[in-house]
C-alpha cells in the first residue's frame, strides 16, 4: 500500500491552486490519505484536504480535481474527500521545497 500511496501522492502534486504556482501537497494542503483494501487490487481511497481559506473561490473544482485524479487510477474503487478546516492552514504548513518554489515565483507568503 507503501507504493499505491506514493503514486497517489504524486497524482497530487499534479494539482494547483490557480492563484498559487505550487501544488496541493507541497501547499500543505493534504492532511491524511487512508486506503483500505476491499479485496485484491481494489482500494478505496479517502483524502483529508483543506484550504488556505473557508472562502476560496475554488473550492469545489479542487475537491472535485483531487477525486477524478486519484479515482482513475489503477486500483481505486472509491474515492471521498472529506474538506476540513480543523486545523487551519496557515503558511508554515507548505513544505520546503513548496516554500522554494514560491521564493522563485516571487510569491512567497510572509
Amino acid at each position: 500500500m507503501k507504493e499505491l500511496e506514493e503514486k497517489i501522492i504524486e497524482k497530487l502534486k499534479e494539482i494547483y491552486d490557480p492563484e498559487i504556482p505550487i501544488d496541493i501537497y507541497s501547499m500543505g494542503l493534504i492532511y491524511k490519505i487512508n486506503l483500505e483494501e476491499i479485496e485484491k487490487d481494489k482500494i478505496n481511497c479517502k483524502i483529508d484536504m483543506t484550504l488556505t481559506s473557508p472562502a476560496c473561490p475554488v473550492a469545489g473544482d479542487l475537491v472535485k480535481e483531487v477525486e477524478s485524479s486519484i479515482l482513475a487510477m489503477d486500483k481505486i474503487e472509491k474515492m471521498k474527500v472529506k474538506l476540513t478546516f480543523k486545523p487551519p492552514w496557515n503558511k508554515d504548513m507548505i513544505s520546503e521545497e513548496g516554500q522554494e518554489i514560491m521564493e522563485m515565483e516571487g510569491a512567497f507568503i510572509k
